[in-house]
């Protein structure tokens, strides 16, 4: 779903409005506040009266588009954008793209990320588990801006993340307070299946994975990264992407909201295979 096609399918408020009505009631009106079916139409266009809780509500109401005063179509072209940038799109781009303020373009930014968490069943398989820091390198900064320790677990200044990935399947990445064995431990037990086998570094929190899993590890540090099928490239593969687009489109993240910024980067790696992500996006975003 590229910026020509949304234009000939979604021209006009109507035609947006008609869309989501039909992915989240399938033409059948809900009130979003009490459940009823016991509606009337009202005559401003496409709001409904529920006569049960004797409220007024639209197709957007609870959505990622609740109380928005932009077109829905600027919205739908926002989506579109960020579907196709692999490397994700800045703010300050999709404002210039949509004729929209850079502040505006980011709050767009974020409520379309929330349409893009998803996790579900756990992982099974083969697992790769890896942890990596997300900040400028010291070297680069100026003198008065440099900080003690050096890089990678040395970084005192970095916001580690830590993810798993699925071997050919999906991976899943969070922002963690610290790297130690308790904090990623817990993680993997919550989203990788008992019994699966989990490929490490030799990083000591790792140690005891062999009570649940299948644990085998490849030596960094001795400067193997391949032993065979053990290896942690596939995660490394991806944190490499999520990196080229925090260099290349964002310059600068906040701690606050990484969270949100790894949400977005994990759901366009899951869906790689995915030709409809377009409607996903909706069909999840009107059901946050």
């Amino acid at each position: 779903m590229d910026i020509v096609e949304i234009f000939k399918r979604f021209p006009d408020k109507t035609s947006c409005i008609k869309h989501l009505e039909k992915i989240r009631w399938n033409d059948k009106p809900i009130c979003p506040y009490c459940g009823s079916r016991n509606y009337s139409r009202m005559k401003s266009e496409y709001r409904y009266h529920c006569n049960t809780c004797n409220t007024s509500f639209s197709v957007t109401v609870g959505t990622i588009f609740h109380n928005t005063k932009l077109p829905l179509q600027k919205w739908f072209l926002a989506i579109s954008l960020v579907v196709n940038a692999k490397k994700g799109i800045a703010a300050r781009q999709l404002g210039r793209d949509i004729h929209v303020t850079k502040d505006t373009a980011w709050r767009m930014l974020m409520q379309i990320r929330k349409a893009m968490y998803e996790y579900g069943d756990l992982l099974q398989g083969i697992i790769e588990a890896d942890e990596t820091y997300i900040g400028g390198k010291n070297k680069n900064r100026h003198k008065d801006k440099k900080t003690t320790g050096g890089q990678g677990r040395g970084g005192k200044d970095k916001q580690p993340v830590f993810g798993v990935a699925e071997r050919g399947g999906k991976v899943r990445a969070c922002t963690v307070k610290d790297v130690t064995k308790k904090t990623l431990q817990n993680i993997i037990t919550e989203n990788v299946q008992k019994g699966s086998t989990i490929m490490t570094d030799e990083w000591l929190a790792y140690r005891g994975l062999s009570k649940k899993y299948t644990h085998k590890i490849v030596n960094h540090g001795e400067g193997k990264y391949v032993d065979g099928d053990i290896y942690t490239n596939t995660l490394e593969g991806f944190w490499s992407l999520f990196k080229r687009g925090f260099v290349g489109q964002y310059h600068q993240l906040s701690k606050r909201y990484l969270g949100r910024y790894l949400d977005e980067f994990c759901f366009r790696y899951n869906n790689r295979e995915n030709a409809n992500l377009f409607g996903l996006i909706l069909s999840n975003g009107v059901c946050v």
